[in-house]
């Protein structure tokens, strides 16, 4: 099973959100109730890392103590995949409520960050795509990117 991002969104929104270990646990399940083969962990690894990247999937740390939550980004359409309906039941992991203004403030802070880099790194695709993810958040959690979006607009006027 090639899971997608959408898909891994999907799958973290069935809780609310998981740990790292835990979407890849409950993936594994899937793929194996799918067609009872495993899940290659390179690529699995690769899937989460590109979520994260692409916003489709976010870190959230609701606590100082807790480990930090996967939960579905501002750029997903969560899907669940076949055969993951009843990875809730199987992992026995109560859903879990998200704070959504510290969750939406965690990816403002997380798209400055981005903004950073890639504005000192002259990025031109990156610096588009964080204008367009800045959209999507405004419209996902109560923030506003406004002043953050005219800074990478401006970056790729110079």
């Amino acid at each position: 099973m090639d899971a997608t991002a959408d898909e891994l969104a999907g799958v973290v929104d069935l809780f609310g959100g998981l740990t790292r270990g835990e979407l890849e646990r409950a993936i594994a399940e899937a793929a194996y109730r799918a067609d009872g083969r495993t899940v290659e962990d390179a690529a699995l690894t690769a899937a989460i890392d590109e979520a994260l990247e692409s916003f489709a999937l976010v870190r959230y740390a609701p606590d100082a103590d807790g480990e930090a939550l996967l939960v579905a980004g501002p750029t997903a359409f969560p899907t669940v995949p076949e055969h993951a309906e009843d990875v809730p039941h199987i992992l026995d992991i109560e859903p879990r409520a998200l704070d959504r203004e510290a969750l939406g403030e965690t990816v403002r802070e997380r798209v400055l960050e981005g903004a950073e880099e890639a504005v000192a790194a002259g990025k031109t695709e990156r610096i588009e795509t964080l204008i367009d993810v800045s959209y999507d958040v405004e419209a996902w959690a109560p923030v506003d990117l406004t002043d953050e979006r005219r800074r990478l607009e401006d970056a790729l006027e110079e």
